[in-house]
C-alpha cells in the first residue's frame, strides 16, 4: 500500500505516525507531507528516513491512500484532487463530516456502511467518537431516547500553541501567542471552538449532530456543553442517558465486556475510575461512574474518557484504512 499523511508535523499526525508504528499495516512506501515551512524536514518510521514534500508532490506519487489531519480549507481544496486519481481520503477535519454524501465513520459501529465507491471518508470529532463508542450498543439494546454530555476536554484538542499557551502560563512567562481568550492553567472556560447565534459553540453542534449521523437516527433528543480543562492529553464527559425502557446496570456491564475497544473503570469504593491521565497513549474508550439516574426514570449516568488524539483521531483513522483493506476495498 501507497500510504500519504499530509499534517504530520501537527499534534494527530505525529499521533499518526506513532499509531502506525504500532500496527501491522503493509505500508510499502509512506508519503509524508506539511506546510511549505516544513518541507525538507525529516521523520523516521520503521527505522528508515523520510523527508516531508509538498501536498502538490504528495499527489504527483499517486497513493492508495492518504490521511488528511491538516484542516478543512486544505481537504476542501486537495481532496477532491486525490479522488480524481483513485486516492481514498480519510479525513480528520471538520470539512466533509456532515456531507451527506460522505460516510461518518467509526469502525466497531458503523463499518459496514462503507462501500467501494466511498473515496473521501470523515474521521468524526474527537468527542463525538468516545461518547459514540458507549451510546451505540446501549442504544441497540435499549433504546435512546435523550443524551446530556458535558465534556471536559483537553488543550491538545486545540493544537500545540494552546499547549504553549498553558505551559507558558504555568511558567509565568510573560511572552507568548494567546489562543484562548483567558488565562487555560488554573483555569476552566465553558467555551471550546466559536460560539453561533442560538448560544451553542461549534463544537458543541459537532458533538449534537455528528452522533445522531453516526448512530443513523436523528429522533435522538441531544445537548452538549463542552469545556476546556488544563489538561494535556485525555478528553473526559460526563454524559446523562435516558432510555425507551428500563436498563439493567448488570447488563450493561455485560455489553461492554463483550464491546472490542470499551474497557470498564468502576469500583468507587477502591477509587477506580477513568481519568485522562490512564487513558493516555492508550486506544480504548474508558467509561465508569455508571449509576441510576434517580431523578428521571429510564436513566443512568456515565463518565466517559479517551484519548482525544488517539482514539479520538489517529487511531480510528488508521482502524477505517485496517478496515478497507480488510474488505478489500484498496
Amino acid at each position: 500500500m501507497k500510504l500519504g499523511i499530509v499534517g504530520v508535523t501537527g499534534m494527530v499526525g505525529r499521533v499518526m505516525m506513532e499509531v502506525l508504528e504500532n500496527r501491522n499495516l503493509p505500508v510499502k512506501e509512506l508519503y509524508l507531507s506539511a506546510s511549505e515551512k516544513s518541507i525538507g524536514k525529516e521523520f523516521f518510521f520503521r527505522k528508515k528516513k523520510y523527508q516531508i514534500i509538498g501536498i502538490q508532490d504528495l499527489i504527483l506519487k499517486n497513493p492508495d491512500v492518504v490521511l488528511f489531519s491538516a484542516g478543512s480549507s486544505i481537504s476542501k481544496e486537495w481532496a477532491p484532487k486525490f479522488i480524481k486519481i483513485g486516492t481514498t481520503v480519510i479525513d480528520n477535519s471538520s470539512a466533509w463530516r456532515m456531507d451527506s454524501d460522505k460516510k461518518l465513520i467509526v469502525p466497531e459501529i458503523n463499518i459496514s456502511s462503507l462501500s467501494k465507491k466511498d473515496k473521501i471518508i470523515a474521521n468524526p470529532n474527537c468527542s463525538t467518537i468516545q461518547l459514540v463508542m458507549i451510546l451505540h450498543p446501549l442504544h441497540l439494546e435499549y433504546g435512546i431516547n435523550r443524551v446530556i454530555v458535558s465534556t471536559y476536554q483537553s488543550v491538545t484538542g486545540t493544537g500545540k500553541k494552546a499547549v504553549d499557551q498553558l505551559n507558558s502560563e504555568k511558567k509565568s512567562l510573560m511572552t507568548y501567542e494567546k489562543i484562548y481568550p483567558y488565562p487555560i492553567y488554573q483555569n476552566v472556560l465553558p467555551h471550546c471552538d466559536s460560539f453561533g447565534e442560538n448560544g451553542y459553540t461549534v463544537e458543541e453542534i459537532k458533538l449534537m449532530r455528528e452522533t445522531k449521523k453516526i448512530m443513523n437516527d436523528q429522533n435522538i433528543a441531544i445537548t452538549a456543553t463542552a469545556v476546556r480543562v488544563p489538561v494535556i492529553g485525555g478528553h473526559s464527559e460526563s454524559v446523562n442517558v435516558t432510555f425507551k425502557r428500563e436498563p439493567n446496570i448488570n447488563h450493561i456491564y455485560e455489553i461492554f465486556s463483550k464491546k472490542k475497544g470499551i474497557v470498564v473503570q468502576d469500583n468507587p469504593k477502591k477509587n477506580i475510575y477513568p481519568m485522562p491521565l490512564l487513558a493516555h497513549g492508550k486506544d480504548e474508550v474508558f467509561v465508569g461512574r455508571i449509576r441510576k439516574d434517580f431523578s428521571c426514570s429510564n436513566s443512568l449516568n456515565f463518565w466517559i474518557v479517551a484519548d482525544n488524539l488517539r482514539k479520538g483521531a489517529a487511531t480510528n483513522a488508521i482502524q477505517i484504512v485496517e478496515s478497507l483493506i480488510e474488505k478489500k476495498y484498496i
